[in-house]
């Protein structure tokens, strides 16, 4: 599920937390999105989410499918539709690495954050190889002994290892 979190500065950062549970993210690289206004200002209330998105290239550009954003509540009948396409903007440079790397076999490209930065809305997508089932498992075995651990540095819980 994608969280939103209010940092110290208010702007909301929207996350893909899936994302890294269901991929391995080998490179990563920071977009500009085109954004309508109404979009920006749902954006910036934190109503979004990166849960069923992911982008293509389509005659070199790229573009985010399927990222949700809700209507803005006081929009009039310009506001926008809430899972409409969205150009991303890269360099061209970066959309023949991210093209070169999805060209791939088995990897995906990913959105994992969107948040604002110097008042532009950005997006950081990661090119990510899909993983398999016992390597969920391994991760999900890894976070659960790094946990008792810190409970047990901290005092707070006993666990005999």
């Amino acid at each position: 599920m994608a969280k939103a979190e209010k940092k110290k500065g208010g702007q909301p950062k929207i996350e893909n937390r899936k994302a890294r549970h269901d991929f391995h993210i080998d490179d990563t690289i920071e977009a500009g999105i085109s954004l309508k206004g109404t979009e920006v200002k749902s954006l910036r209330a934190g109503k979004a989410s990166l849960n069923e998105a992911f982008a293509y290239i389509l005659r070199g550009e790229v573009w985010l499918k399927n990222m949700y954003i809700k209507p803005y509540e006081f929009g009039t009948t310009e506001n926008h539709d809430e899972r409409r396409d969205r150009k991303l903007l890269l360099k061209k440079r970066e959309i023949l690495e991210i093209d070169k790397a999805s060209n791939q076999k088995g990897f995906t490209i990913v959105p994992l954050k969107l948040y604002f930065k110097r008042g532009y809305a950005k997006v950081l997508i990661g090119m990510g190889r899909g993983k398999k089932q016992y390597d969920k498992r391994e991760d999900i075995k890894k976070k659960d002994v790094k946990r008792e651990l810190d409970r047990k540095i901290k005092g707070d819980y006993s666990v005999n290892l």
